[in-house]
């Protein structure tokens, strides 16, 4: 079968974010289909850029052929990015004849954050008589409605929702990351057979083949560890809907016990979040730099406790996927999870403590929990979330569970 995937913002192991195209592809490629995947030449989420010359420069990875269209440079969420978007729509909308007769797609795949390509998607599919399938990774518009605080009649918001109730109408099949949208859904007019849930998952190669972390950080940790703490660690993003003021609330409250806490990452909130631990003269918090991605499984197996908070948003309702939950539960590691939402992969999998968001008092209660618990109690419970990971969340499982679907 030929499959044409389009996401604006694809990346590979080697680019960086976005994942999820990358290794559904790589399994589809694995499976005997030829996979191409049509993406945006700039993306921000994207750790390299494509030095594009021209549009559908075509680049080969891991089987994959990657199309890149040339689409301009932007910062921010305002105007520069919305030309993005809509350059990268109107070139596959006018090139959809080309798409079609060049690529021959069998299966065509709209699968950006924003819904606006569902249009040129379903216009390829109708003209290779080809299957019609709409991704979801996020609600647009209702997620710049709700996080973002735009009104529903902003013409921006319009153009997005237009998009959103004609993919629901015309899609052969609509496959969610999330896994309560079917109602929502269905009330912009999908039909509710047509609904499937797919997460997001792990590709265990990489927890097979990892990197070490830099031996200076490893050392570090390993001194504070000799010092009798228990870890307790934050890695990802740092911005504001990680909520991580109150895992350092909690580390000011416990600093009188034998825990350590650290945030690995990078982003927006560090350097305020630094300040505020100078300013209480926090002595158990530790910033750590990124890491890479194959040193991802070294970093998670030197921690006791792994922790992830979000704020508390309504449109969580729908329920949550993140890539850093799984790959928590993969190192075999117990996870706190302070996030109101209307799934709880770690109470399904029995892996840890879910708690409210945005309630100090109960992580200081649940920490206090789990470090009183021995290293053989925190590695059976942890052993649950690597179980329930292997058995769900296999991206080799998810994409044969996504050509079931067809």
């Amino acid at each position: 079968m030929n499959i044409l995937l389009i996401n604006h913002y694809a990346g590979s192991d080697i680019l960086g974010m976005e994942y999820r195209p990358y290794y559904l592809s790589r399994e589809w490629v694995m499976m005997g289909h030829n996979v191409t995947i049509l993406a945006a030449s700039f993306a921000h989420i994207r750790s390299i850029q494509i030095d594009v010359k021209r549009n559908f420069q075509e680049d080969i990875h891991e089987g994959i052929r990657y199309v890149w269209i040339k689409t301009p440079k932007y910062e921010g969420n305002g105007f520069g990015r919305t030309r993005n978007m809509f350059t990268f729509i109107a070139k596959l909308w006018v090139n959809a004849k080309k798409i079609s007769t060049t690529y021959k797609p069998d299966l065509v795949i709209a699968s950006s954050t924003y819904p606006s390509d569902n249009y040129p998607a379903h216009r390829i599919a109708k003209i290779s008589s080809a299957k019609y399938i709409y991704e979801v990774h996020d609600l647009w518009p209702l997620s710049p409605m709700e996080l973002g605080g735009m009104s529903k009649n902003h013409p921006f918001i319009r153009m997005m929702q237009h998009g959103e109730n004609y993919a629901y109408r015309h899609a052969d099949k609509v496959i969610s990351i999330l896994p309560k949208t079917k109602e929502y859904m269905q009330s912009h007019g999908l039909d509710p057979e047509n609904w499937h849930y797919i997460p997001n998952g792990i590709c265990d190669e990489e927890w097979e083949n990892t990197t070490d972390i830099e031996e200076k950080t490893e050392i570090q940790i390993n001194k504070i560890r000799s010092e009798g703490n228990k870890l307790i660690a934050y890695t990802g993003s740092i911005g504001i809907a990680n909520a991580l003021d109150n895992f350092i609330l909690a580390a000011e409250q416990l600093s009188n016990k034998k825990i350590a806490f650290f945030i690995v990452g990078h982003g927006p909130e560090k350097d305020r979040l630094i300040r505020l631990c100078n300013k209480k003269k926090l002595s158990n918090v530790y910033f750590l730099k990124a890491v890479p991605k194959r040193s991802i499984p070294k970093l998670l197996d030197m921690f006791d406790i792994l922790y992830i908070g979000l704020q508390r948003q309504p449109l969580f309702r729908f329920g949550i996927s993140p890539n850093k939950l799984i790959d928590y539960m993969m190192s075999g590691k117990v996870v706190i999870q302070a996030i109101d939402a209307g799934n709880d992969i770690v109470g399904e999998a029995g892996c840890g403590i879910s708690i409210e968001a945005e309630n100090p008092e109960k992580l200081i209660e649940s920490i206090l929990e789990l470090v009183s618990k021995s290293n053989e109690e925190l590695l059976q419970i942890g052993t649950n979330g690597k179980a329930y990971v292997l058995q769900n969340h296999l991206y080799s499982k998810l994409a044969k569970d996504f050509i079931d679907v067809i």
